[in-house]
């Protein structure tokens, strides 16, 4: 029976490339985002690529949703063996508030886009570690181990993120179950993001925003989990202006 790979988040760029990328493994591919309407292209295009795929949608911040959606994936797919948790921002074209004008109202709901990766841990890691194998991938944001006061909340759940995926690394290293993070800083191009911006790049702290190939950070990605010699991948694509 083939591996299985949840790819939570799935958007034209990064969690596509994750499909594909894991997909050309021999992995069937599982879709999880909020935004159903875009699936069957996904699947359609995946299956032009001669990979299996099947359409789950859910917002990760509906746990219920969420929990059914893994659910009936485990259950369909015979198990899960990889996670890949990258769900984007709810409106891209918001802007976050400044660090210093972050209150704990804005804290909370940065927040909100890190307990579901707690939940999806939960759901999944029991018959990972039953089985003695697995694969837990997260994607996060530069800020979280680059100052960035202009990103305000963000970076506070950006750290989170990437803390919870370091200590699980260290937690399971024994248990033959892998986790790892993509630490991401730039526009990720054909992602909602990089198109909303890519006529008018965004300039945080004098430092100008490159873009970064999603393929490139899905390699990545299959790198980390297929090797497991390092917990963490870090992507700059930032530069410093003067």
């Amino acid at each position: 029976m083939s591996s299985t790979t949840v790819v939570i988040g799935v958007g034209p760029g990064l969690g596509m490339s994750i499909a594909h990328r894991f997909g050309r493994e021999g992995h069937r591919i599982a879709l999880i985002s909020r935004n159903g309407d875009r699936h069957p292209g996904y699947v359609s295009a995946l299956a032009d690529a001669g990979i299996e795929a099947t359409s789950h949608p859910a917002d990760v911040r509906d746990r219920d949703a969420l929990l059914t959606a893994l659910s009936t994936i485990a259950e369909s797919h015979g198990g899960i063996d990889v996670v890949y948790y990258g769900p984007g921002a709810a409106d891209p074209a918001a802007r976050p508030a400044p660090i210093t004008s972050t209150d704990v109202a804005a804290a909370k709901d940065a927040m909100s886009w890190v307990y579901p990766a707690i939940d999806t841990v939960g759901a999944v890691l029991p018959e990972m570690v039953e089985r003695g194998n697995g694969g837990l991938l997260f994607a996060g944001g530069l800020s979280s181990v680059v100052p960035m006061p202009t990103i305000g909340n963000l970076a506070l759940s950006s750290a989170a993120l990437r803390n919870y995926a370091l200590t699980l690394n260290a937690a399971l290293a024994d248990q033959g179950v892998y986790a790892g993070t993509l630490t991401i800083g730039g526009l990720i191009e054909r992602g909602d993001i990089h198109r909303m911006v890519a006529s008018q790049l965004d300039r945080l702290d004098g430092m100008a925003v490159g873009t970064l190939n999603p393929d490139t950070l899905a390699d990545a990605a299959w790198t980390l989990y297929a090797k497991r010699e390092a917990p963490e991948a870090v992507f700059n694509a930032f530069t410093q202006n003067g």
